[in-house]
């Protein structure tokens, strides 16, 4: 049942997205009186779902069929809207234009008014960016949505009190768990999303921390530390504290399940050392990285029913298992409320922090770690809860509005990117690039997006298979 609810939220929020993008294109398109042949929802190779058209002032549809029905050539002016049944995105065919369907037929006539090809270079401009800028638009509008009917999660750290969990990989620089973030470059953070990616991913190396004992310490962070937290997997580096750390699941072939560890164990110690909190267990292990430890464990919840397993610990600081905890401090999260013109500045200032975030998170995919952490459709539908929740479901669509705007205008053939830099080429050089050019430009980035997209699902295959 959790995979079909978010499989639904997916599809839903996909289906809104892509149509509203192909309107982006659709549009401008009619502005510029340039025919647009078809209009679909998903892709429809070999047959589609559904599709209806206006012929001759009455609207025809079809079901399952593989081919449109030889009547409805009878009115070329008018767009065949369709519904495929590859929920992968969706396209508009506009005529004399090179596009994924590969369809050059038209291209060996002259020509013609209503044709892509014959309208001014900073027309065709405009149907191609049509789609990014809708994409953008509408992610800054649905978070200043989000922001005025939910207003936006804020950590109110005076009512902290055991602190913040610090990942110990922070310890080095003096910073630890209980301690409390006083400031970030001077700014006061407003939540741990913004602790965390004010180091992560926005360049904020100065920080003040406030110690349990009420000592206020300024550290400053190496210029890399974003590249080392990454390395060593420390993200998030700051999180609120838990403790009861029960065993969820334990990976199959992993050093905790050869070392007996078995789901619904609660660990109470590790090397003698009492576990309160999920921190400490995470902090200890991390500490004895290839080293065998001494994990004790009440079995099946039962702390009358104690045993002690020793487990090897991996390289990266981990045994192999899936932990629920409790969290503690929930009281110090707050959902602070905005009026309308108050959520129209912050909502803005999200999604522009939301795109810059999701361009210098780039740093990391090209590195050996962050190519293993490259995800297809799974991954994205996990980005939504198991429960149909309105906020998530809303929130995250947002994000992946920005998310496709910025795929879209990467320079790279196939993509809405791809057709901008020809079109630029030539409003530069008064010169078209030449139609040939075009056409092994086009296959050439279909076959680099299919070969990504083989890759990211079958690296989501992968992590399912092996878990």
């Amino acid at each position: 049942m959790d995979f079909l609810i978010k499989a639904a939220q997916l599809l839903t929020s996909l289906a809104l997205l892509v149509t509203l993008h192909e309107l982006g294109h659709f549009i401008p398109a009619k502005l510029f009186k340039t025919r647009v042949e078809k209009f679909y929802l998903f892709f429809n190779p070999y047959f589609s779902f559904f599709r209806w058209k206006r012929v001759k002032g009455k609207i025809k549809k079809s079901w399952f069929s593989k081919k449109e029905p030889s009547d409805w050539s009878e009115d070329p002016n008018t767009t065949e809207w369709g519904i495929g049944w590859v929920p992968l995105g969706g396209y508009v065919k506009i005529a004399g234009m090179i596009d994924e369907s590969m369809d050059t037929e038209q291209l060996k006539n002259e020509p013609q008014p209503w044709e892509f090809r014959s309208k001014k270079a900073w027309q065709r401009l405009i149907i191609m960016i049509g789609g990014v800028t809708v994409n953008l638009i509408l992610g800054f509008i649905i978070y200043i949505g989000v922001v005025f009917t939910w207003g936006q999660p804020t950590l109110d750290q005076t009512k902290l009190k055991a602190g913040l969990g610090v990942h110990p990989y922070l310890n080095q620089y003096g910073i630890y768990s209980g301690d409390k973030v006083v400031d970030i470059e001077s700014k006061q953070p407003l939540n741990l999303e913004e602790i965390n990616k004010e180091i992560l991913l926005r360049g904020a190396r100065n920080i003040t921390i406030k110690h349990p004992g009420g000592q206020i310490e300024k550290i400053k962070l190496p210029s890399d530390i974003d590249q080392k937290l990454f390395e060593v997997g420390a993200f998030p580096a700051f999180s609120l504290r838990a403790q009861n750390v029960s065993i969820e699941e334990v990976s199959k072939g992993s050093p905790a399940q050869k070392g007996g560890i078995t789901s619904k164990d609660i660990v109470f110690k590790v090397n003698g050392q009492n576990i309160q909190y999920y921190d400490e267990f995470q902090s200890t292990l991390f500490n004895n990285k290839n080293k065998t430890v001494e994990i004790m464990v009440a079995q099946n919840g039962d702390a009358k029913d104690t045993i002690t397993h020793s487990v090897k610990v991996k390289s990266d600081g981990t045994i192999g298992v899936l932990t629920n905890t409790t969290m503690l401090d929930q009281a110090a999260l707050i959902q602070k409320e905005y009026t309308f013109m108050q959520s129209i500045s912050i909502g803005a200032s999200y999604g522009y922090n939301i795109l810059s975030d999701y361009v210098n998170q780039f740093k990391f995919v090209f590195t050996k770690k962050g190519a293993t952490q490259i995800g297809g459709f799974a991954t994205i539908g996990n980005l939504f809860p198991a429960q149909w929740d309105w906020y998530a479901f809303w929130h995250t669509t947002a994000l992946l509005s920005i998310i496709l705007a910025f795929m879209n205008i990467l320079p790279i053939p196939a993509l809405d990117g791809g057709h901008v830099v020809f079109l630029l080429y030539e409003m530069i050089t008064g010169k078209e690039a030449p139609q040939r050019v075009l056409e092994v430009a086009q296959y050439i980035g279909i076959f680099l997006l299919l070969s990504l997209m083989v890759y990211a699902n079958g690296a989501d295959l992968v992590r399912w298979v092996f878990k």
